[in-house]
């Protein structure tokens, strides 16, 4: 019937996903056909799909094109992974930067850079590990007589720090070998392409898709511990196996692209404006604005000073920290 609220929901959810999914294809676009040289969208059309032969063939399919990919890729796990720890923690202060995980991968995969780079193929697994290893050892901090904002929020901010100083004294002692590891240390999309692409596929569509089949979950987890057991969820088993995802999401982010802050805590919530808080609807919401935000801000970082290229971190440094402040004193107000 046409007044029926169900109905007109799912209008209002394939509506809004339709939306972010043509901002993420724009900012895919968008990435493509500006720089130093500008391709109309035309051109970009014929390059892409007709075999049109140009003369600007090689910028579009070995540089722009696979450097958008990945940065499109590193967004949607970067928000999804952001949005799976909001959940599993039910804290809205969570990202994966600010807890701390992506501080085990980026410690981690400095010590493949630096001691290992002949492993650079082992980047991404040993990069998760680093991000299981501190999501666990920051959940066991917190956890007493259940989890709470505050202190998970101090716990993340310790071992965050803990691991910033172990990346910290492997750049001083070998400060010979320490020019690819700044550049992660920042976070960056610059000569980004199709290896890069492949190396973190794989690890992307598994989290991606264990997340959204997980997403029905995480709507009884929501209602809190005591009515999701009532309900016959076995709650430590979705904390223990969300948190997982989340950490190998982040993990393959942060192998290629770096410590990329503050997507996991911007994306969710301002795509809990437009959705709400069902994870089903949620999850792949985030991943398509985390996928948007990413491609639209390695652009703007690529022009901005041109010929001066900023790293994309820096971008979402800037955006983020005032969003996080924000969050942080309407927290305090409740």
């Amino acid at each position: 019937m046409p007044g029926n609220p169900l109905r007109r929901s799912v209008f209002g959810y394939g509506l809004a996903l339709a939306v972010l999914a043509a901002a993420a294809l724009f900012g895919v676009a968008f990435g493509i056909g500006t720089g130093a040289v500008s391709i109309s969208m035309p051109d970009i059309w014929r390059y892409l799909f007709q075999g049109y032969d140009g003369p600007m063939r090689e910028i579009v399919w070995n540089i722009r094109l696979p450097r958008t990919l990945v940065g499109a890729l590193v967004g949607a796990n970067l928000a999804l992974s952001g949005a799976l720890l909001q959940a599993v923690m039910r804290n809205p202060l969570a990202d994966p930067h600010m807890i701390g995980v992506s501080s085990g991968a980026g410690l981690f995969g400095i010590i493949v850079l630096i001691l290992f780079p002949h492993m650079w193929s082992m980047l991404t697994p040993v990069a998760f590990l680093g991000a299981c290893g501190a999501a666990l050892l920051i959940y066991l901090l917190a956890f007493r007589d259940g989890v709470r904002p505050v202190r998970l929020i101090l716990a993340g901010v310790a071992i965050s720090s803990f691991l910033g100083s172990g990346i910290s004294a492997l750049l001083i002692f070998f400060s010979d070998r320490v020019d690819g590891a700044l550049a992660f240390l920042v976070g960056g999309l610059s000569a980004k392409s199709w290896p890069e692409l492949g190396a973190m596929l794989p690890y992307s569509i598994f989290g991606i898709l264990v997340a959204l089949c997980g997403s029905s979950h995480l709507n009884v987890l929501a209602l809190g511990d005591v009515n999701a057991r009532g309900l016959g969820l076995s709650v430590e088993s979705v904390r223990f196996i969300m948190t997982a995802v989340a950490a190998l999401l982040a993990a393959s982010a942060v192998s290629v692209a770096g410590l990329i802050g503050f997507v996991g805590l911007i994306v969710p919530h301002m795509v809990r404006l437009l959705v709400g808080g069902d994870f089903r609807i949620l999850l792949p919401a985030s991943a398509l604005m985390g996928a948007a935000v990413m491609t639209f801000g390695d652009t703007i970082a690529r022009i901005l000073f041109a010929p001066v290229e900023l790293p994309v971190g820096i971008i979402m440094g800037v955006l983020g920290a005032p969003f996080f402040l924000y969050l942080l004193r309407r927290e305090a107000g409740r």
